[in-house]
């Protein structure tokens, strides 16, 4: 697989071509929707659910706008037809024409106009009622709708000052052609405006899902291996903030695997050391070329060697086991004084062959927490190793346990060269310290204070470093108390 350089930077633009295929987004996950499909979905929803509301309310206010208007239209036509039967005078033949024009014109726009006679043999109406007929003879207005042959009429009637009256009605049928029209010019209008809003919303989709498609094969190519790989923040502050931390996911990734390497490196130049001791010696014994009376050195030497080769692999397999499910943690009772103690015993005779003082700060009464005694000493071990190193003839090491702030607290401090600010920052990430002072002070593996650290998490408690009064460093692991 080819990698970028490392001294290349690739940032993902919007006007970039790539291959889908290549990045592993040819084809979808099976039963997966894109999210742009599912905007474009969504957005369509809603405007076809505004459509259809407004559709309706709509309808109901032209209906009933509509059928006022034709009311109030019929109601106006049968006052000035009333009117003009009130004025009609004998001998006026100019009235009388006047309203049969007017009857015309009414009959060409549909409308029927009947004129109710005072009295008479015959005194039925078309569309009233007997009743009703003779209700407007008395004077009474009327309006209404009726059904009758052959369908459903708007009416209305007027008295007249003869004694009479006159009724004008129209065919719902004929009255509502202005009413179908305006529906079908606003189901037109409503259909162009889903269709519209569903151009808009494909559109939008697109947009808002193309920042997370760059992400996407961003990701992709992180996943193959590339670790120089940027997205440019766009869109909503959501999506930018996504390419951002991807940005920040690409630069850890490089900056951990490059910490990897240089750990493997040390590491593989921590392993050789000791193996190249044993190998020469071992093919010195034998060819014979060691002397019977340096034996007995020749063997502390390759045992020396071997037992820190031991424990280099020990503290690799306890730093990569910290995470599992299956490092072994024995929680019980322990009175931290006498593990302290103890401790120091057997540290103090390795002190004396360095000419370092080893002094002990216990504290009056016992201190008791809920931890796992092998861990506690195996934490102690590795910073009392860890000081020993440093630690130049004369200065002194104290192995410290004390109450702090409602916690026990195990602290190892020396009288070495001590560190910087900078360095306590990065006092326990793994081969951090090595790095910086390999070949200027001695050093250990590079693991022995990030194992520290995750073990001390793994009891529940944590580490910390900083300065100590004896001019060096200071190492404490922190432990909550019984009940705290």
């Amino acid at each position: 697989m080819d990698r970028q350089p490392r001294d290349q930077t690739v940032i993902l633009r919007r006007d970039q071509v790539r291959g889908a295929s290549e990045f592993g987004l040819a084809d979808r996950l099976p039963g997966r929707q894109s999210l742009a499909a599912r905007i474009a979905l969504v957005t369509t929803a809603v405007a076809a659910c505004a459509v259809l509301l407004t559709g309706l309310v709509s309808l109901g206010l032209i209906h009933g706008a509509a059928e006022r208007e034709v009311r109030d239209s019929l109601a106006a036509d049968a006052d000035l037809v009333a009117a003009a039967v009130s004025g009609l005078e004998p001998g006026r033949p100019a009235r009388n024409v006047r309203l049969t024009r007017m009857l015309r014109l009414f009959e060409q726009q549909g409308l029927s106009v009947v004129l109710i006679p005072a009295s008479g043999a015959d005194r039925t109406v078309p569309v009233l009622t007997p009743a009703e007929a003779d209700a407007v003879r008395a004077g009474q207005n009327l309006s209404g709708v009726r059904e009758i042959e052959p369908g459903r009429v708007i009416y209305e009637a007027r008295a007249t000052e003869d004694g009479g009256g006159v009724l004008v009605y129209q065919a719902a049928e004929v009255a509502a052609a202005p009413q179908r029209e305006a529906r079908r010019r606003l189901v037109l209008a409503l259909l162009v405006g889903l269709a519209g809003s569903a151009l808009v919303g494909m559109g939008l989709a697109n947009r808002l899902a193309r920042p997370l498609q760059r992400a996407a094969r961003a990701a992709h190519r992180l996943a193959l291996g590339a670790r120089d790989v940027r997205v440019e923040p766009q869109g909503p502050a959501e999506i930018a903030g996504l390419a951002d931390a991807m940005n920040r996911l690409s630069a850890a990734l490089a900056t951990s695997e490059d910490r990897q390497r240089q750990f493997l490196l040390s590491i593989s130049h921590e392993l050789r050391t000791p193996l190249t001791a044993i190998r020469g010696y071992a093919e010195g014994l034998a060819d014979g070329v060691v002397d019977p009376q340096d034996a007995v050195a020749t063997g502390r030497t390759m045992l020396a060697e071997a037992t820190r080769l031991d424990r280099l692999v020990a503290d690799l397999l306890d730093l990569a086991r910290l995470g599992a499910a299956d490092f072994r943690v024995d929680i019980g009772e322990v009175e931290l004084g006498a593990l302290v103690a103890a401790a120091a015993e057997v540290w103090r005779d390795r002190c004396d062959r360095e000419g370092v003082a080893l002094r002990t700060e216990l504290p009056g009464t016992p201190l008791v927490v809920l931890t796992d005694p092998t861990r506690i000493r195996q934490i102690i071990d590795g910073l009392a190793e860890n000081a020993l190193r440093v630690t130049p003839a004369g200065a002194p090491i104290v192995l410290a346990t004390r109450v702090e702030g409602g916690d026990a607290v195990v602290e190892v401090r020396d009288g070495g060269p001590g560190l910087t600010q900078d360095d306590l920052a990065v006092a326990f990430e793994r081969s951090a310290l090595y790095e910086r002072y390999r070949g200027v002070r001695r050093v250990g593996t590079g693991v022995g204070l990030a194992l520290v650290a995750g073990l001390a998490e793994r009891l529940g408690g944590s580490a910390h470093a900083g300065r100590a009064p004896e001019g060096g460093a200071a190492f404490a692991v922190r432990l909550p108390l019984p009940g705290g």
